[in-house]
């Protein structure tokens, strides 16, 4: 910032992010009516290769209204409730918890015991093998709901109840309008899109260890036109209150720092090469004994 006082222009809100997730959902809502008559083997292929690439898409929206990219910091509120919206279409709960979560995660990268992205101590033993591996890249978001409980349990809050409430309603009224097949397209898209799906690459690029002493990657590949640049991560975590859609003109102004950095140009070669490389494992992450006062939302 010293040196590139002019990246303080691009903190502020995105508010066209607001009419993407709008459309995202109204996208979704016509899926749901569309599949609901299909044959099952049409409801899969559609789940896996439309609905699995919105959800996962919502969920890094629902990342950018976990920063106030929406309405601002002023408005924080706002953009809580707007996650709970944009949660909808996914069919589980997800977007106050989180928030709270995410948080810990930007404040202590790496933290033992404080931050849930890192994999537990049963994940890195036991998925050592290739095909061990794979079958954790299948079964991610299964370990991403579940870690934080073993990890780092939090007491349930007001939004997180409301959040669950909402949800519920939303599934119960489809299932009502629509019936069990748009159900079932709702809940396997988010499941597979979570898993093994190209842009899940992005969990395992972000911040696994490649490169002794790299310990955050960016990615410039075409997927962040599907994940609101999720993959400028070296330049999200050194402005976690810049949207997404400002990112590659961070990397443009302050080049010197981004351009000589390790990075990827294919979340599919990053699942590829954590599966066949027998030296990368759930193990392959920078984790910290943290010192001092540890504040957690």
């Amino acid at each position: 910032l010293a040196k590139h006082p002019e990246i303080k222009a691009l903190m502020k809100p995105d508010y066209n992010l607001i009419w993407v997730v709008v459309l995202m959902v109204l996208a979704q809502l016509t899926a749901f009516y569309l599949v609901k008559d299909l044959d099952w083997k049409w409801v899969v292929f559609w789940a896996y290769v439309f609905g699995s690439c919105i959800s996962h898409s919502m969920t890094l929206a629902i990342h950018e209204i976990s920063h106030n990219s929406a309405f601002g910091n002023s408005k924080a509120m706002w953009n809580r409730w707007f996650g709970i919206f944009a949660n909808l279409p996914l069919g589980l709960p997800y977007s106050i918890s989180f928030k709270r979560y995410h948080m810990d995660h930007h404040r202590y990268l790496g933290g033992d015991g404080i931050d849930v992205d890192i994999p537990t101590n049963f994940e890195g033993w036991f998925f050592c093998t290739r095909f061990r591996k794979f079958i954790w890249i299948v079964l991610q978001p299964f370990f991403y709901a579940i870690r934080p409980l073993c990890i780092n349990p939090k007491p349930i809050s007001r939004l997180e109840i409301i959040n669950l409430l909402a949800q519920l309603a939303f599934d119960v009224a489809i299932y009502y309008l629509w019936g069990v097949k748009s159900i079932f397209y709702m809940l396997a898209g988010s499941v597979l899109g979570l898993g093994l799906h190209p842009i899940s690459g992005h969990f395992i690029a972000e911040h696994y260890m490649f490169l002794k002493g790299h310990e955050t990657y960016s990615y410039y590949g075409p997927l962040n036109l599907l994940t609101f640049n999720v993959g400028y991560h070296n330049e999200h975590h050194d402005f976690p209150n810049i949207p997404g859609k400002s990112l590659p003109l961070v990397k443009k102004i302050a080049a010197e720092y981004y351009d000589n950095l390790p990075q990827y140009n294919s979340w599919i070669k990053v699942l590829y090469d954590f599966v066949m490389d027998d030296t990368i494992s759930p193990y392959s992450r920078m984790k910290r004994q943290l010192k001092g006062e540890v504040k957690q939302d």
